[in-house]
């Protein structure tokens, strides 16, 4: 096939409508009715390409918009006091990046593509607009907000009040249910992130998560090829988690 046609299906095939998106449910529009969700289509000002290891924005840039990852996986990070960079969370298809330059009207942290990706643009005055206009929207919106509120109590929590292998092990089983949700294996994926930011992110060296890695495998909990992680026993890593609960 010549290459300008291929060109052309590719980018017929990453038009498609909201009402036609298999992440449908997973983004703004679950819960509208075939109007409302064409409204809302109508609302997205562009589909953006991000290339590997390519900012989507950075911090202090203005805040103008949301972007729901359609295609890909990012990372956001905030440069610390001492220079270094902090990975503050990490996310896929079908979740929503942004929010952080709402309060402000400028973004505070960084988002930046560890794969080739793309996110749906979506102006956030007109999102609010359309959202007064359709309550269940709103609501959705709010539902967002909350889970990253939520997800931020957790990382928290991480930080706070988990040793090395009990950070990784929660790490995984929440890598391993979000890809679940989105029809992947619960079981097997590829990590997109490096093990230093990974450990970045859990508040921990890269000798000691790798370590923590080697323990797991040596346990037989998870099996590591490169970035290629095989989770053999769910239950085993959830047993530490299980007893710090109980």
């Amino acid at each position: 096939m010549d290459k300008s046609v291929r060109e052309t299906s590719l980018a017929g095939r990453l038009k498609t409508a909201c009402a036609q998106c298999s992440l449908r449910e997973l983004c703004l529009p679950v819960g509208l009715n075939q109007d409302e969700v064409a409204r809302l289509d109508r609302l997205v000002g562009a589909r953006r390409k991000v290339l590997r290891q390519q900012p989507l924005y950075r911090a202090g840039d203005p805040f103008e918009a949301l972007y729901a990852i359609r295609v890909g996986f990012f990372k956001t990070d905030v440069l610390n006091e001492d220079g270094r960079n902090q990975v503050t969370g990490f996310q896929m298809a079908g979740e929503i990046l942004g929010m952080d330059g709402i309060s402000s009207e400028m973004h505070s942290c960084n988002a930046i593509a560890l794969e080739d990706s793309e996110v749906c643009v979506i102006p956030f005055d007109q999102l609010e607009s359309l959202g007064r206009d359709i309550g269940a929207l709103q609501h959705n919106l709010h539902q967002v907000l909350s889970r990253e509120i939520v997800r931020d109590h957790g990382v928290m929590m991480l930080l706070g009040t988990m040793r090395a292998e009990e950070r990784l092990a929660a790490f995984l089983l929440n890598i391993s249910q979000r890809f679940t949700v989105r029809g992947f294996s619960h079981a097997e994926f590829h990590l997109r992130m490096t093990r230093e930011e990974i450990g970045s992110y859990l508040g921990l060296k890269l000798e000691t998560v790798s370590r923590a890695f080697s323990k797991f495998q040596d346990e037989k909990l998870i099996s590591v090829q490169q970035r290629r992680i095989r989770i053999l026993d769910s239950a085993g890593l959830k047993k530490a988690l299980e007893r710090r609960s109980g």
